[in-house]
């Protein structure tokens, strides 16, 4: 019943009855005319919501969505959770998409583009001794550098996938090094694009991802908790040596060795 109603959406869409920012019937009407029940539509509803297709306003109804479109990315996040993706991975993906993009941006971006990297430049800027804080605005900027591609379907993919990293990221930005590096890199690839510079921007990107992987990863290092020594404190009561994570036994079991 469900597909019903992604079938006729879609067929409203290519014949023009239904364009960005329409609203949809109202739901009582919508299920009758499919001749299913309004569980069933909501169903319906909820799918296309999910897939970027349509938005809810709280009180009004449902509508076509007319901004830029947006794919949820749980799904991704459960595939990537589900198949163990690796750092190595993951950065692989985003340097063949990303350079590209970042050049495509040097061709394309518009005023209005340009501001909203700037501003996301500035925000980096400004929130260095915030991490949570730094990394919306980190992925702001590379979400503001391939809308400024002009390809939307570039777009889509790098919101879905800076979305997972940041799931990711969020959990051990915390333990960061250097965050000025990064904001200042983000600041040669503005510049770049800003001048035009295709090859520059493509560059900039390459060795910005370069660095960005080597700090996740001393990031995820450093969250490993060091493997216990033995003590040369002392035994337990059983006989068995006791193991310690103390910088002192550490200490004293390395002199040892």
């Amino acid at each position: 019943m469900a597909e019903q109603v992604v079938i006729q959406v879609r067929d409203m869409i290519r014949e023009g009855t239904l364009r960005p920012g329409d609203r949809l019937p109202p739901e009582r009407e919508f299920a009758k005319r499919l001749g299913i029940s309004r569980a069933s539509l909501r169903v319906g509803l909820r799918f296309l919501a999910a897939i970027g297709v349509l938005t809810s306003r709280h009180g009004s109804g449902s509508y076509i969505a007319d901004g830029p479109p947006a794919l949820d990315s749980e799904p991704l996040s459960m595939l990537a959770a589900l198949h163990g993706f690796t750092t190595e991975k993951m950065f692989e993906a985003r340097r063949l998409v990303e350079v590209a993009v970042a050049g495509l941006a040097a061709e394309n971006a518009t005023d209005d583009d340009l501001r909203i990297m700037a501003e996301e430049v500035a925000e980096t800027y400004a929130a260095l001794h915030n991490p949570q804080e730094y990394l919306v605005h980190d992925f702001g900027f590379h979400r503001a550098v391939a809308a400024a591609s002009g390809n939307p379907i570039l777009a889509t993919f790098m919101k879905m996938v800076t979305d997972v990293l940041h799931q990711r990221r969020s959990k051990t930005i915390g333990r960061s090094r250097d965050l000025k590096e990064s904001a200042e890199m983000h600041r040669k690839i503005y510049r770049a694009i800003r001048a035009r510079d295709v090859e520059a921007a493509r560059k900039a990107m390459s060795e910005h991802l370069i660095l960005a992987e080597r700090a996740l990863v001393s990031e995820e290092v450093s969250e490993t908790p060091p493997e216990p020594v033995l003590s040369v404190e002392g035994s337990s009561s059983n006989g068995k040596l006791k193991t310690t994570n103390s910088p002192r036994a550490r200490k004293k079991a390395s002199s040892n060795n």
